[in-house]
């Protein structure tokens, strides 16, 4: 057998085996096989979801013209994607998981604290998803005369989250052809459905909004902490857990825009889809969305579409799981993503009886920014601008008390929690405790993201010019690569 490392049978066994029982290895160079095009199958497909269709809609609710919802988006996400890119060759580059990557930043059990945020985050994006598809999937079955209640709608959670376990389960070569093979078609399914969307419905492309002066910049700059650049920073925590397997013979300029546009594309385009329905007056909730626009066209639209859901957490099933590992865990792969989906069907129920739409997605999506922005920060300061991309790979694995990228980096840990604090004071959500006050004396306008990333980003680099970042963190063998300690 000849060609690629992949092309054998026992090499592909050899390789699945290794991803399935110590799924947070460096995975060796030789039995990397992913291309640049399978980078933009998994990201697409992550973000064809009607959760993207609710939160374009969010500008228009919080009273938005459609034409400032559309810039937002457009400005916003072409940021957060260029970002995103960045973390994509951080996984090329070393072979490792981006929580196990943070031991090089913040130590060996100093990155702890940001994989339990990951993991947190993770699990709750899986019952937000659920959740969308369990009333999507409701109003459905609602056209077809079966009643919503209670009892069907446990057993559509249960049945939903058996299938996303199931996938993540078998790890990343499973999630690679499920994308691969699922996310051209979905795609098709769009298309139709945008276009029945823009001729049949009555999409008012000049609608100006409702709001002017300061709350018209407010508006935006919440939209822009939810969907603009703060989308694409909710996913930076995953992109090496997907990009490790991708060989450095593949062109790092190719990689990078396959993981951005695999972002970019289907976040603008639901995004302008979602605002677009919603200037009719059907508001953000997704199955009155759909049922109201597409009517009899919902039951075949939704059978599809449904797959854009399943897709997104299938990789948030699968970060979880390998983020549990980089705490040192000693539990099976496979037995983690079990917990996980009991755990996520717990906050799906908690879900179903929470309140509104907007607000309480737009509550955990600003939590996730605060969190994730600053962290973000601190990685491309570390990686790009300190290490140079030079990762010593082995010392991520040794014993904390040895490993010589040291046990805790306490600059990076200082700058984490200064950047988490000017997040907060700078984040204004649409519930009062997510209100800080730098926000609050600003009429409203989020600057939440950036306050995060500059002052983490900037304290970081200025502590290691002052001679007090960890040495450890810095010092050792520049090395990426290799088999793990």
């Amino acid at each position: 057998m000849s060609g690629g490392p992949m092309d054998g049978r026992g090499e592909l066994a050899e390789a699945t085996h290794l991803e399935r029982h110590n799924a947070v290895t460096p995975v060796p160079e030789g039995q990397k096989d992913a291309t640049a095009l399978d980078q933009f199958w998994i990201w697409a497909g992550a973000n064809i979801a009607p959760i993207n269709w609710v939160l374009g809609a969010l500008g228009i609710v919080l009273g938005l013209g459609f034409r400032d919802t559309v810039i937002v988006l457009a400005v916003g996400n072409a940021i957060g994607v260029t970002i995103f890119g960045l973390f994509v060759l951080m996984g090329q580059r070393t072979g490792v998981t981006q929580m196990v990557l943070s031991r090089s930043a913040f130590g060996r059990r100093g990155a702890y604290l940001p994989t339990v945020f990951q993991m947190v985050i993770a699990t709750g994006w899986i019952a937000i998803n659920t959740w969308i598809i369990l009333d999507l999937t409701a109003a459905l079955l609602e056209r077809l005369g079966i009643p919503g209640t209670p009892v069907t709608k446990v057993v559509l959670v249960l049945l939903i989250m058996a299938v996303q376990v199931g996938l993540a389960t078998l790890g990343f070569y499973a999630i690679r052809t499920f994308e691969k093979f699922t996310v051209p078609v979905t795609l098709v399914i769009l298309v139709v459905m945008s276009i029945v969307a823009w001729t049949g419905g009555d999409i008012r492309w000049g609608y100006a909004g409702e709001v002017t002066g300061a709350e018209r910049w407010t508006a935006m700059s919440q939209v822009m902490t939810a969907i603009g650049i703060g989308w694409g920073i909710t996913w930076l925590a995953y992109a090496s857990d997907y990009s490790r397997f991708v060989p450095r013979s593949v062109p790092r300029g190719r990689l990078f825009w396959a993981g951005a546009l695999g972002q970019f594309v289907p976040v603008l385009w639901l995004g302008i889809l979602g605002a677009s329905i919603a200037t009719t007056g059907t508001g953000a909730d997704p199955a009155v969305i759909i049922v109201q626009t597409f009517g009899a066209l919902a039951v075949p639209v939704l059978l599809l579409v449904i797959h854009g859901p399943i897709a997104t957490n299938i990789l948030n099933v699968y970060s979880m799981s390998v983020s549990a590992l980089a705490l040192d865990i000693k539990i099976p792969r496979h037995v983690l993503t079990v917990i996980v989906g009991v755990l996520a069907t717990a906050f799906t129920i908690y879900l179903v009886f929470a309140g509104s739409v907007a607000e309480q997605l737009d509550a955990w999506l600003v939590g996730v920014v605060a969190w994730v922005s600053p962290w973000a920060a601190i990685m491309l300061v570390h990686f790009y601008a300190i290490r140079r991309e030079n990762i010593d790979i082995e010392a991520l694995y040794q014993n904390p008390n040895e490993s010589r990228v040291g046990d805790v980096n306490w600059a990076a840990m200082g700058s984490l929690l200064v950047g988490l604090v000017m997040t907060w004071l700078f984040l204004y959500g649409l519930i009062p405790p997510l209100q800080g006050a730098a926000a609050r004396a600003l009429n409203g306008l989020d600057l939440s993201w950036l306050a995060g990333m500059l002052s983490a980003g900037l304290l970081y680099y200025a502590l290691y010019k002052l001679g007090f970042v960890t040495r450890g963190s810095t010092a050792g063998p520049s090395r990426a690569g290799g088999t793990g300690a």
